[in-house]
């Protein structure tokens, strides 16, 4: 009996689930899993029988969960509650030591996990791929592959990206480059971090056959979490030229460099933006410019679509460049 009893016992702790959130809705269902973050008026849950669910906070009449999460009534300011209770339709409590207190649902903006300085090792990444034909006087095949991918843990981040670039006019190679980065962030704090950089092109085309730059500097994260990531760093890089007659040559410049990513209707969308502004040291030109911007569209938990409008410009130089280029493709994630 007493046996029993113990088999009993321990299937009941199995059948479980750890840190099992529970939310009730206004026409009576309950759905159990784990809240990943509520933001534009959707509630992301993630279940183990139907994957992530986004769910219309109208239709919740309350909920409750054993993680520690971060409540924002407005833009600013946030409280984190140890765990949520459930309360009377329209409201919940926050559970808070000996200081419970109970707010409605409605007054709720924001609800995310707060994220800690150190943490296990976490890897996530994109690999995108974009075609793009056009059929006139001139016939162009253009075709893009660009990775990114960024591991993070404690006080280290590594970030790597890598991109090919080929086109055809009339079936011959107009264009065929590659280029790859990597930069390395050691955070001072929660927020302050310094980057070291190392950046390597290289050209079977054009003239400038291939570009090498270093560069290290100070950087700033404003924030990091489930629905995206926006960090700025200011560095001082050496840039070395080499040209397919064998010339060298070699400057230093001043620049900014961003990266910003934010999901928008319950993670199903994300606009991005990365790019620099530069400010060479020698009269090589007045200021450049490499950016991009773009909006990514989930179909799935690993696969999307994405649209991207990308700018390159040089201006000052002998040579000026000023190109915008348009492309849509699709991607995986991870």
């Amino acid at each position: 009996m007493f046996s029993r009893s113990l088999l009993c016992l321990a299937l009941s702790v199995a059948a479980t689930p750890l840190l099992a959130d529970t939310v009730w809705l206004k026409n009576g269902d309950r759905l159990s899993g784990k809240i990943k973050f509520f933001d534009g008026g959707k509630l992301l849950l993630e279940t183990e029988y139907g994957g992530s669910i986004r769910l219309d906070w109208k239709k919740i009449a309350t909920l409750e969960s054993d993680q520690e999460l971060l409540i924002k009534e407005d833009a600013v300011t946030g409280e984190r509650a140890k765990s949520l209770h459930a309360a009377e339709p329209g409201k919940v409590v926050l559970a808070n030591g000996e200081a419970p207190r109970t707010i409605e649902l409605a007054s709720i903006q924001q609800i995310l996990k707060p994220k800690p300085l150190v943490e296990d090792l976490t890897w996530k990444g994109n690999l995108d791929a974009a075609l793009d034909y056009k059929r006139a006087e001139t016939d162009t095949d253009d075709y893009e592959i660009d990775l990114k991918t960024q591991a993070r843990h404690g006080l280290w981040r590594h970030n790597a990206e890598a991109g090919y670039d080929r086109e055809y006019q009339d079936g011959v190679v107009a264009t065929d480059n590659w280029a790859a980065e990597y930069a390395l962030d050691r955070f001072l704090d929660e927020h302050w971090f310094w980057q070291g950089r190392l950046e390597y092109k290289h050209d079977q085309i054009e003239e400038l056959e291939r570009q090498r730059t270093v560069g290290t500097g100070p950087g700033y994260q404003f924030w990091d979490n489930e629905l995206g990531a926006f960090s700025v760093a200011g560095l001082l890089n050496r840039t070395d030229y080499q040209y397919s007659t064998g010339e060298k040559d070699n400057f230093y410049a001043l620049s900014m460099k961003w990266d910003y990513n934010r999901y928008l209707i319950g993670k199903s969308m994300e606009l991005f933006s990365t790019g620099e502004v530069g400010k060479p040291l020698a009269n090589v030109a007045d200021y450049t410019l490499d950016a991009d911007v773009g909006l990514r569209y989930k179909v799935n938990s690993w696969a999307s679509l994405h649209m991207k409008a990308e700018k390159d410009l040089v201006s000052g130089a002998e040579g000026e460049l000023d190109e915008t280029r348009y492309s849509l493709g699709f991607g995986v994630g991870w």
